[in-house]
């Protein structure tokens, strides 16, 4: 999941598709609650009568990002699947309902239901343990070995801390999927097991394993054979290369500087069971429709399920409770009475309907799918630039619409907390880099280069390069960066990769000999997403 956005839309939107990812991503509103909580309540202006096209023209602006796609369906029928500004900046070539987006964490849905046709099948259980399947299956402690069940894969409540792990799969490693279920054994927990939720992206890769198992096809056969095909998703990949391939897909934006840029789009094909789809606001229409119709569609020879009635009631049946926060008066009317994660989705109620949610976030690119069951009301949001208040604006605004409610200024509310979160952002680093203490290193710099190992992670390398000393993370080509001097035994290392915003704190601990014990790092920006979770490696020296 890849946030790089204001601290409260930035970090809670990510767990929405956790994506990292990088995405991305709690459910929308939470992050637009966490950013009212910060700055207040806004004055905004009258609002004219919904005109999708106005609206959607109004946020691209607003937002600063190049290009949208919507697709709605109503009633089992398609309204819109269209497309809004453009898929490359400096290219005129317009969004279309066809063009290719990301959907990062969006792609848990597909992963669920087609663990959903398995049970259905007879091949699984939900509350299989894991090593029924997977024999091979570790996680650091023993008794959440035994215990972890399918059902545990999906739920976020397996004791992992917020995205833990994430740095074996993203920015793009070279680690297979089976090194990265290997490594699990290695990531310490943050909780007891059960007692909570936290969102995780390496046990849909599990998941995705399980899938591959028991139909004896990879994980992106597996999906288009069993789901894609049969909706007629035909334009929808399950990969990024082959993304890249088709006649329309959208670039993947980041802002460097304060300013929206091309970027280049990041491989995650070790991680496909959390964030492998690739799709269109005309494809993803068909999925919502299937869902909102119980895993029902029209085959080629009449109606047809993907999965039973029974599967698809308990994808949308509450699994693990999610915090609620209480908004400022400005968003009052997006605060949720109950909130909980199911089977690869979000379930919560907006305005006393039930409401099923996902969002999803890798570099360049931010999604989210919201549904209405009751009201047979789906809305895909896709986008090709890195801004969650883009997404939830435009949220709002459409279920407002169909639910008959009174127009709400959410783009002038929600922009306004993007704004003033960011300043905050900004202030509060001013400070910390004020604070510092006039100081040198305790070593000579060369004293720290060396090759450094964390135990799931694996090697990094500090070496210098002319009079450059530069941090690289051995199986993550991008994650190399020059490290400068902050205060003490503490660097901070600037990646060549402006476009991350991922800068992070390197700490250094000595022995009472002078040599070093052991190395920390931690992001220095709050608006830094989730998946780079630097503060859970563990570096000792490589002796």
């Amino acid at each position: 999941m890849r946030l790089n956005q204001p601290l409260a839309a930035s970090l809670l939107l990510a767990v929405l598709g956790f994506a990292a990812a990088r995405m991305p991503v709690l459910a929308a509103d939470q992050a637009a609650n966490q950013a009212a909580a910060v700055a207040g309540s806004v004055t905004t202006a009258p609002q004219a009568a919904f005109d999708l096209e106005r609206d959607v023209n109004r946020v691209l602006k607003t937002f600063d990002v190049p290009g949208i796609a919507i697709a709605i369906v109503k009633d089992g029928k398609v309204v819109a699947t269209q497309g809004f500004g453009v898929r490359r900046l400096g290219d005129p070539a317009p969004v279309t309902g066809k063009t290719l987006f990301e959907v990062a964490s969006n792609s848990k849905a597909f992963t669920a239901a087609a663990l959903a046709q398995l049970v259905d099948q007879g091949k699984l259980n939900w509350d299989d343990p894991v090593t029924m399947h997977l024999p091979e299956f570790r996680m650091y402690d023993a008794y959440v070995t035994q215990e972890m069940t399918v059902r545990d894969l999906l739920t976020h409540r397996s004791g992992l801390g917020l995205g833990a792990g994430d740095l074996l799969w993203w920015p793009t490693t070279s680690f297979s999927t089976d090194e990265i279920i290997h490594r699990l054994r290695y990531v310490k927990p943050a909780t007891s097991f059960r007692a909570g939720y936290a969102y995780d992206n390496l046990l849909y890769i599990v998941a995705g394993r399980i899938i591959a198992q028991q139909t004896g096809k990879s994980w992106g056969d597996a999906i288009r054979a069993r789901i894609l095909a049969p909706l007629g998703m035909h334009g929808t990949t399950t990969s990024v290369a082959a993304m890249l391939q088709a006649p329309d897909f959208a670039a993947p934006h980041s802002k460097i500087g304060g300013k929206v840029a091309v970027v280049k789009p990041m491989p995650v094909d070790n991680a496909v069971g959390a964030v492998g789809i690739n799709t269109s606001a005309e494809d993803i229409a068909k999925w919502m429709n299937a869902l909102l119709a119980g895993g029902e569609y029209d085959g080629t020879e009449g109606k047809a399920r993907l999965y039973s009635a029974a599967q698809g009631r308990e994808m949308w049946t509450s699994q693990t409770p999610v915090k609620i926060t209480d908004p400022k008066p400005a968003l009052a009317a997006t605060r949720a009475n109950f909130n909980s994660y199911g089977l690869g989705f979000y379930v919560r109620d907006y305005r006393g309907r039930k409401l099923v949610m996902h969002g999803g976030a890798l570099q360049g690119f931010y999604s989210r799918i919201v549904m209405l069951p009751d009201e047979k009301l789906g809305v895909a949001i896709f986008t090709n630039a890195e801004n969650s208040g883009s997404m939830a604006a435009l949220q709002w605004r459409i279920l407002d619409h169909y639910l008959g409610v009174a127009p709400t200024d959410w783009v002038g509310i929600i922009a306004a907390q993007e704004q003033q979160n960011h300043r905050d952002e900004l202030a509060r680093q001013g400070k910390a880099t004020a604070a510092r203490a006039a100081s040198k290193p305790s070593l000579p710099r060369t004293g720290y280069d060396g090759q450094y190992s964390d135990p799931w992670y694996g090697k990094v390398e500090i070496r210098h390069e002319g009079r450059k000393q530069v941090m690289a993370f051995t199986r993550t080509p991008d994650l190399t960066g020059e490290l400068e001097h902050f205060q003490h035994d503490t660097f901070i290392v600037r990646w060549k990769e402006r476009n991350f915003n991922a800068d992070a704190y390197v700490t250094f601990s000595l022995n009472p000999d002078g040599s070093i014990e052991r190395m920390k790092m931690q992001a220095v920006s709050a608006e830094t997403d989730f998946s780079y979770d630097f503060h859970d490696l563990a570096f000792t020296p490589v002796k």
